[in-house]
């Protein structure tokens, strides 16, 4: 029986007693490989926003941890995503984003897809002339269609296959903000962008989860929304993050401010919420506008974060879009120097993966218990397999 590549029983220890994960899962790519199978395509992970293809036959070609994938919204608005590989000879089907107006068209031998990823046609499969065969069944050879769900214009999906149905497996959290199940806009073009940062992927989650470093790392948003301000949030199995009882929300030159979502009730008037959806999205709702951040892996030592904005309108204040898409630009750019720092600080031998504080790290730690149990678990089932 083979050995497991590291030890994790002092992980899920209670949060009093309990060590980080060992330095392997931040720079080893076996357990990178491991965790791939077992945090990311195994649970409902984020992909992209529904967003990125606003109009029916958009289409966006993605990679996701090796895998490629095309997200596309079919004729009827349907947002699906499907294995980016025609199912002749594996040939990539779209390379760039663009706008399909008729078929999916395979760019080696011409077999075309619809947008529902129906094989629709296959020139000259049978010889010269003959595009049918009788083995070539097409209700057979359609694309492979990827598990998928939005919420929050969040694009979820479970490469596995076997995952709890999403409403069920993210439940908790769904009611949690059911206030929330508003429509929700995106800001467009000025509303997104990336950061490249030279990390693993699972210390941005374990930053974005607490609130303690706030008054180093973010003085300014420290100076109104103070440590004292904030309250943990946990969800054993499921999430985890930070709280504030103080938001203050910006204005413009004649002191206009965003339309509120209606009625999220009051105790959102000076309330926000910021909560680590595992194992790759996180989240933040205020009264008047929400994000999304999805983080993508591209290797042990390197992440992508993707962040979204959204409104409550279609038509919010592009002055007012453009300054609230800096201010969170100046907020995520400032935790960078310290996950790329914890980072660089894995390659150190010696450390053996940290200690939490009871009282500040909570919502960290139930983010290490997570990952260290569904390791295990996965670790059990191989074992039971041999």
């Amino acid at each position: 029986m083979s050995q497991p590549l590291t030890d994790l029983g002092q992980v899920r220890a209670g949060v009093e007693t309990a060590r980080g994960l060992p330095n392997a899962h931040y720079t080893d790519a076996g357990v990178f490989g491991e965790e791939r199978q077992a945090l990311l395509f195994s649970q409902w992970a984020g992909l992209a926003v529904a967003a990125d293809v606003p109009a029916p036959g958009d289409a966006k070609p993605l990679e996701f941890l090796g895998v490629p994938l095309l997200l596309i919204r079919d004729k009827e608005g349907t947002v699906r995503v499907f294995e980016n590989i025609c199912r002749h000879r594996g040939m990539i089907l779209v390379e760039e984003p663009r706008r399909i107006e008729g078929a999916i068209r395979c760019p080696y031998h011409s077999w075309c897809y619809s947008t529902k990823g129906n094989l629709v046609s296959t020139p000259h499969v049978g010889g010269p002339g003959h595009n049918t065969h009788a083995t070539i069944r097409r209700e057979e050879l359609g694309l492979n269609e990827v598990r998928s769900h939005i919420w929050r214009d969040v694009v979820w999906i479970n490469v596995s296959g076997d995952a709890a149905p999403f409403e069920e497996a993210m439940s908790d959290l769904i009611a949690r903000w059911s206030e929330f199940d508003l429509p929700l806009y995106h800001g467009g073009h000025d509303s997104r962008f990336t950061l490249e940062v030279a990390t693993n992927w699972k210390l941005a989650v374990e930053n974005y989860c607490e609130s303690y470093h706030l008054p180093w790392v973010h003085p300014g948003l420290n100076s109104y929304s103070r440590l004292e301000d904030h309250y943990h949030i946990e969800k054993r199995g499921e999430y985890s993050g930070q709280g504030t009882m103080v938001y203050r929300q910006i204005t413009n030159e004649n002191a206009e401010k965003f339309p509120d979502f209606a009625d999220v009730g009051a105790k959102w008037n000076e309330q926000a919420e910021y909560i680590a959806a595992y194992p790759n999205v996180l989240l933040g709702v205020h009264r008047d506008h929400a994000f999304a951040i999805i983080l993508e892996p591209r290797g042990p030592e390197r992440t992508v974060e993707h962040v979204h904005l959204y409104y409550a309108v279609p038509d919010a204040d592009e002055g007012l879009k453009m300054r609230n898409t800096q201010l969170w630009k100046t907020v995520f750019e400032e935790d960078i120097f310290v996950v790329e720092g914890m980072q660089r600080g894995r390659h150190a031998a010696r450390f053996d993966g940290g200690r939490f504080s009871p009282v500040m790290d909570s919502p960290t730690h139930c983010f290490h218990d997570w990952v260290a149990g569904k390791i295990e678990a996965r670790r059990a089932m191989a074992r039971a397999a041999e």
